[in-house]
């Protein structure tokens, strides 16, 4: 080989690369392999993403519905109540309480002796005075007992008078020896026991003498026959194991007494010696004067009243024992009160309460009520006008509980 040959240099023939056939994409033009790989990895992550999407959707839509339910259960739990307002009314000057009138003096009257009814001289209706005769009674065997009673004090006094010849002889005999101390002894001691037993039958004799003056019944004092319950002929039995039968009842009505439970909250106006004016239905318009006397000095726990008796005069009788009457008593100052319906109170061991809405809450007040209408009370103590008074409170209503106010309008309220 020469060397021009050698130094030619030889030119190596290029590598035939196999071309890789072209895909036509959906749109009619040719894709490379590196655009399908970023197509799929492209809708993976759509779809990793739908996947994420629809899971968080639910545990969200879960938690927004368990949080609702939650705040639904809480709110159902706050009890829905309605309110009233209570009315204020007028400033109160007196206070008006019902009474019964009562006989200043009132008493049965019994027979003290047995016998028959022999007549009687008042019915019912009848005005008598003090000492008055209202019947007579017939006791025989009272009388045939005073008899025999008197000859036994006779032969008792006779008895005396022998003892007494007795014993003074014997003293006198004793003297000169002529009995014995033991004769006279024994006629001094038998002077003493004649003169015990004349005592006792004369005691005996005043005791029937007082029987028999039973049989006349006599007016205790003055007034007016209420009851006549004998009648001519009637047995009257007096003994002690018999039950006694009331042949008359007696009531002095010229003064009448009343007896009035006034309110603890009005304690103040039962002064003694304070006026009290009366009124009554069967005399519209009439107004009668009387004097509140005395009271009780202690309120009575039950009822947290004050008893007081208001005296009335009576001379010309108008007015009758039993009747029904309204008390009015005037008050030291005036006292404003305010009235709730009776359907508002609450009543547990921590006494009469009623309860409010305050802020969204419930809270229970302490009350005084000083008069009830039935339907309705006067509250002088604890209330205001514009508190708002919950109707109908419920047994598990307490103090701080929430609660919540109904849209229903109730009667009495404010709009």
């Amino acid at each position: 080989m020469t060397s021009s040959e050698e130094n030619v240099t030889t030119t190596p023939e290029p590598e035939t690369i196999e071309a890789q056939p072209v895909q036509p994409s959906p749109d009619g033009s040719r894709s490379r392999p590196g655009a399908r790989r970023r197509t799929a990895i492209a809708v993976a992550a759509a779809a990793l993403a739908v996947l994420a999407l629809l899971i968080y959707s639910g545990i969200h839509s879960r938690a927004v519905a368990e949080s609702r339910l939650t705040q639904r259960t809480q709110e159902a739990a706050i009890p829905t109540v309605a309110v009233v307002f209570p009315k204020e009314g007028a400033p109160t000057q007196e206070i008006i309480l019902p009474g019964n009138t009562q006989a200043f003096s009132d008493a049965p009257i019994y027979a003290r002796t047995s016998g028959y009814l022999k007549r009687w001289y008042f019915d019912i209706g009848a005005h008598v005075r003090k000492g008055q005769l209202l019947a007579e009674i017939e006791t025989p065997e009272v009388d045939q007992q005073l008899q025999q009673a008197r000859a036994d004090l006779d032969t008792a006094q006779a008895n005396l008078n022998i003892a007494k010849i007795t014993a003074t002889r014997w003293q006198g005999l004793v003297s000169n020896g002529s009995v014995s101390q033991q004769e006279t002894d024994q006629a001094v001691s038998n002077l003493s026991a004649v003169k015990a037993a004349a005592e006792s039958s004369s005691a005996n004799v005043r005791r029937l003498e007082q029987l028999q003056s039973f049989e006349k019944i006599y007016a205790p004092f003055d007034g007016i026959i209420t009851a006549r319950n004998t009648d001519i002929g009637a047995l009257i039995d007096a003994g002690a194991n018999t039950q006694p039968r009331e042949l008359f009842h007696m009531a002095a009505i010229r003064t009448l007494r009343l007896y009035v439970a006034v309110p603890e909250v009005y304690s103040r106006a039962a002064r003694s010696g304070a006026p009290a004016t009366l009124t009554l239905d069967e005399f519209p318009g009439q107004v009668f004067r009387g004097t509140l006397v005395r009271n009780a000095n202690a309120i009575d726990i039950a009822s947290r009243t004050l008893l007081v008796e208001v005296d009335v005069d009576n001379p010309t009788g108008q007015l009758l024992p039993g009747a029904y009457v309204f008390v009015h008593l005037k008050l030291p100052d005036q006292t404003r009160s305010v009235t709730i319906p009776s359907n508002t109170l609450i009543f547990r061991k921590e006494g009469l309460q009623v309860g409010l809405v305050r802020n969204g809450k419930a809270e229970l007040v302490p009350i005084k009520i000083s008069r009830d209408y039935g339907n309705s009370v006067e509250i002088v103590s604890g209330l205001q006008s514009t508190d708002a008074v919950i109707v109908d409170p419920s047994d598990s209503l307490v103090a701080g509980m929430p609660v919540r106010l109904s849209s229903k309008p109730t009667a009495g309220s404010k709009p």
